[in-house]
């Protein structure tokens, strides 16, 4: 008998570009490539554009988006990393930590698409990040580019999606 198969939403389509960043742990390094392929790919596919920023570990991505929300112009983020069991509870911990983060960011309007693999071993991590097969980086980044839809669906027109806030320098009191 062959198992439950999943709908995956078509792409969207999006008439203003669109600028993705992906901020990826390259701590299982072999995981993290296959990750970032699957991901890039998905982007490209939407016809969008993206940087790749790399950050030590799962707990410092939600961070890394938070400060590129606040000083940058991008319009989703993709979230990559992996994250295997060991023999602490520090794996619950970084699980719980990075999940909770990224979803508090979400909350507050970011586009963040999550691929922070929470797997049991190197296996596990090796089918859920191959471009090939279930392609977990590619379903972040299509994740992120559904929630820009959406955002540019519901925005209002003068609030747009990126960087949009005038900045002052100091002494200067006009924008």
């Amino acid at each position: 008998m062959a198992g439950p198969t999943h709908h995956i939403l078509p792409l969207p389509e999006f008439d203003k570009p669109v600028k993705i960043l992906i901020v990826a742990s390259p701590y299982y390094k072999d995981i993290s490539d296959h990750q970032i392929a699957g991901a890039v790919a998905e982007i490209e596919k939407a016809g969008a554009t993206h940087e790749i920023v790399h950050v030590p570990g799962a707990l410092e991505i939600p961070t890394a988006i938070g400060i590129a929300a606040r000083m940058s112009n991008f319009d989703g983020y993709v979230a990559l990393g992996c994250v295997i069991r060991g023999e602490t509870t520090h794996y619950d911990t970084v699980c719980n930590d990075s999940s909770r983060a990224l979803q508090l960011l979400g909350l507050q309007g970011l586009c963040i698409g999550n691929g922070i693999l929470t797997v049991e071993n190197h296996a596990q991590a090796a089918v859920r990040a191959d471009p090939a097969q279930m392609n977990k980086g590619g379903g972040a980044a299509a994740a992120a580019l559904h929630l820009v839809a959406l955002a540019r669906k519901w925005g209002r027109a003068e609030k747009g999606v990126g960087f949009t806030r005038d900045i002052l320098m100091a002494g200067n009191t006009t924008a």
